[in-house]
């Protein structure tokens, strides 16, 4: 896992004050790694044009130039004065090495945005937006500096906001890169030193981020084993059947031993899954809400309830009256889309907001619901999958379109309750089953489009 913040200037006066490293040593490496990042990845008969702000992220544009000028062709753009005092001092630096300052866009190999950085708390002017909007329209590899233009702090972004194949970010990850309106401006994400190595550039956060080897498969390890050694899930079925069946046929494939769905009626179901009206006395965790209809009273799910088995919630629970009373229970997980979660966050009492309103600020919602409902585990789906518990919060960011399909949520479901049947802490089931639901989605062979939920499914067994 790595550390996530929601700004770093923090960090950067702890590196002034304890470690007497000045702004000046700070932007230098900044901009050395951005020069080692690109000689890498491009030949010195390149064109790279830096396009630069009037503050520090024009100024790690400009130091980046003289550090590059005499290796590639080089041109760099002012979209107005330099204000700030490092933009001044490097405007200084690229003038008295006559580095080449052009008054025009022109098609290059390599396109730089210098222009603002991670401070951004408002809109772009009209002639800044239409600059980036032409920026965007070059064909050349484009690079961010430290984010793309138009990311706010919050993580929103403008309309015309820079779309980069890669982000070179300073110092440490900034919570914005991390919004699901980032997903489609950020590119490939990497974090440039700034002088000391980043364990001790970094402090404590709350927020982290999840690689993929933070996921903790259902290995089997005990030999004298059976099935009754590895769990039983019990999933409440409903009017859509299909919805319950996906659920439990990914559960089944990732490891729990026994799955049985609960119904009032006698369907067809695989011949791997068990069918009952009544919680068998062995389960030892339960997922509700997917496909959940209207089938079942009130007080029929009372009785399935009636006891403290891990619970996994879903889809049509967020919208059945007894949400309010299952969130006072411990061991929970809730896994709402952002629709879903907006209702929760309004039967709850948290917020009143729209589905657009939460997708401004997924980070600040999600914290919260998880700070109002310290027991419950919050996998809150979107681009970037947020996982929250108490104050802690962990982005998984490797999701992808892929996954925009019905029923590919029944089959992360029951991943995750699969992990609960089988013994997992809550926390640690979310963690492990969403990075596996991503992992599938990554793995998949297929067109973009053409993922089916069972396609998931099959994939758990090469994990």
């Amino acid at each position: 896992m790595q550390n996530i913040y929601d700004e770093v200037s923090t960090l950067d006066k702890r590196c002034y004050e304890q470690l007497s490293l000045s702004e000046d040593i700070l932007m230098e490496h900044a901009a050395d790694g951005m020069a080692d990042f690109v000689k890498q990845n491009f030949s010195s008969s390149k064109t790279v044009f830096i396009s630069c702000g009037p503050g520090n992220n024009g100024a790690d544009g400009m130091a980046l130039a003289r550090l590059l000028h005499k290796d590639f062709d080089v041109k760099v753009h002012l979209l107005k004065e330099p204000l700030s005092k490092m933009a001044k001092l490097q405007y200084e630096r690229i003038k008295k090495l006559d580095l080449p300052i052009v008054d025009k866009i022109s098609e290059s190999d390599v396109i730089v945005d210098a222009l603002f950085g991670s401070g951004l708390t408002r809109i772009l002017d009209e002639a800044t937006a239409l600059h980036v909007s032409r920026l965007n329209e070059l064909c050349g590899i484009k690079i961010a500096c430290d984010v793309p233009t138009g990311l706010h702090v919050k993580g929103q972004c403008d309309e015309n906001s820079f779309v980069a194949d890669y982000t070179l970010t300073m110092g440490a990850l900034k919570k914005s890169l991390f919004s699901d309106r980032a997903k489609d401006l950020v590119g490939e994400i990497k974090v440039l030193d700034l002088g000391v190595s980043r364990e001790v550039y970094d402090s404590l956060s709350k927020t982290r981020l999840l690689d993929l080897s933070d996921m903790k498969l259902p290995l089997r390890k005990l030999k004298n084993s059976h099935k009754g050694s590895f769990g039983h899930l019990a999933i409440i079925s409903g009017e859509k059947l299909g919805a319950s069946v996906l659920c439990a046929s990914a559960a089944l494939r990732f490891g729990t031993a026994l799955v049985t769905l609960l119904s009032n009626e006698n369907p067809q179901i695989p011949t791997e899954l068990m069918l009952s009206h009544q919680l068998p006395k062995n389960a030892t965790a339960i997922a509700l809400g997917m496909g959940l209809g209207v089938e079942f009273s009130q007080n029929e799910l009372n009785q399935f309830l009636d006891n403290e088995l891990p619970l996994l919630l879903d889809a049509d629970i967020f919208y059945h009256p007894l949400i309010t009373e299952l969130l006072k229970r411990e061991n929970i997980v809730l896994t709402p889309h952002p629709k879903e979660f907006v209702q929760l966050l309004h039967v709850s009492g948290v917020a009143d907001i729209t589905v657009e309103e939460l997708q401004n600020e997924r980070f600040r919602y999600a914290e919260l619901f998880a700070k109002k409902y310290k027991n419950t585990v919050l996998v809150l789906k979107g681009a970037n999958v947020i996982i929250a518990k108490d104050d802690a919060i962990f982005v998984n960011p490797h999701g992808t379109n892929v996954l925009a399909k019905g029923g590919s949520g029944d089959v992360l479901g029951g991943l995750i309750a699969s992990l609960l049947a089988q013994g997992y802490a809550p926390l640690e089931a979310a963690i492990t089953g969403s990075l596996a639901h991503t992992k599938l989605a990554l793995d998949y062979k297929g067109a973009n489009f053409s993922l089916s939920p069972n396609d998931l499914i099959n994939g758990i067994k090469y994990l």
